[in-house]
């Protein structure tokens, strides 16, 4: 009889990744992190249980948009949010957006990619972002995440 295998809180080895965030599409950059966060890469990956690394990500103002039109991209892309209140709809570009608050970019695009649920939530408190390239994690020694 084969017994399936559920790997114990004991038993998961969780690294610590660096990613830098210069020059890359936005999109394939948040799968990448997506795919650390929620532990694929790893040969006990079992969904359903947080195997997951912790990431770390610099240079998240110079995160780049694709497109035929890439300085349209930039504009016509909108971060919306409401206050509660009548007329409380406040949108932003892409490009607002990455000017003021890089980090948020990033990790709405690692949340779309990450289950909406208590793991989720879980997950997403092991991404760090930052918008230049110095961190406080390299007490951790972080490698870099390919």
């Amino acid at each position: 009889m084969y017994k399936s295998y559920y790997p114990k809180e004991s038993e998961i080895e969780r690294k610590w990744y660096v990613a830098d965030a210069s020059g890359q599409t936005l999109g394939r950059f948040a799968a990448k992190v997506a795919s650390a966060l929620l532990g694929k890469r790893k040969p006990t990956f079992t969904p359903g249980v947080e195997m997951g690394d912790y990431v770390v990500i610099i240079n998240a103002e110079l995160v780049t948009a694709t497109g035929t039109r890439t300085h349209l991209k930039l504009d016509s892309k909108m971060y919306h949010h409401h206050s509660g209140y009548p007329g409380g709809l406040k949108s932003v570009s892409l490009r607002e957006q990455l000017r003021i608050h890089p980090d948020r970019v990033l990790r709405d695009a690692v949340w779309g990619m990450l289950p909406h649920n208590r793991m989720g939530n879980a997950l997403i408190k092991r991404l760090k972002i930052y918008a230049g390239p110095n961190h406080p994690h390299s007490l951790q020694n972080p490698e870099p995440l390919k």
